[in-house]
């Protein structure tokens, strides 16, 4: 499952130079820059389709920089190091679930819910019904309230 991205490799005049093509965008409209040495540096904790994508080439440890602009990729090769494998990371950012895994079961990814209280749910004394959803603070205020407008009424 999952959406893999169709990609296609470009030769670059420079040595050491690739281009990824993907048929969707991957940055928007804005550039991102990426090198090894700044691991500890925004795009480790960015949450971006760049990003993400940036961590994984770095990962292979054949590459020292990564530009994503749009739907265009360059990557910048380590010394000695060719582009082999690369284009099956950039298809397979997208692609959460491939053949032969076991996807989780619906039980596993629910969390287990908490039993509600037995007071939450009860009638207050000779009062409405609680939600149990409801913060505390706010039936408090309620209650306070109803107390005033009672004592002002009678």
């Amino acid at each position: 499952m999952g959406q893999p991205v169709v990609v296609v490799e470009k030769p670059s005049r420079r040595p050491g130079i690739v281009r990824f093509e993907a048929n969707r965008s991957l940055s928007g409209m804005g550039h991102d820059s990426f090198t090894a040495g700044d691991a500890s540096g925004l795009f480790a904790r960015a949450n971006t389709p760049a990003a993400e994508l940036a961590r994984r080439l770095f990962a292979t440890g054949r590459v020292a920089g990564v530009h994503v602009y749009q739907n265009m990729v360059t990557v910048d090769l380590n010394k000695g190091f060719d582009s082999e494998g690369l284009d099956e990371i950039v298809r397979d950012l997208y692609q959460y679930w491939k053949p032969g895994m076991t996807p989780p079961a619906f039980e596993d990814l629910v969390a287990d819910e908490a039993p509600a209280a037995a007071t939450g749910d009860a009638p207050a004394a000779g009062g409405p019904a609680v939600d149990s959803r409801v913060p505390a603070h706010l039936i408090e205020r309620s209650r306070a309230a109803r107390a005033k407008w009672e004592a002002n009424r009678g």
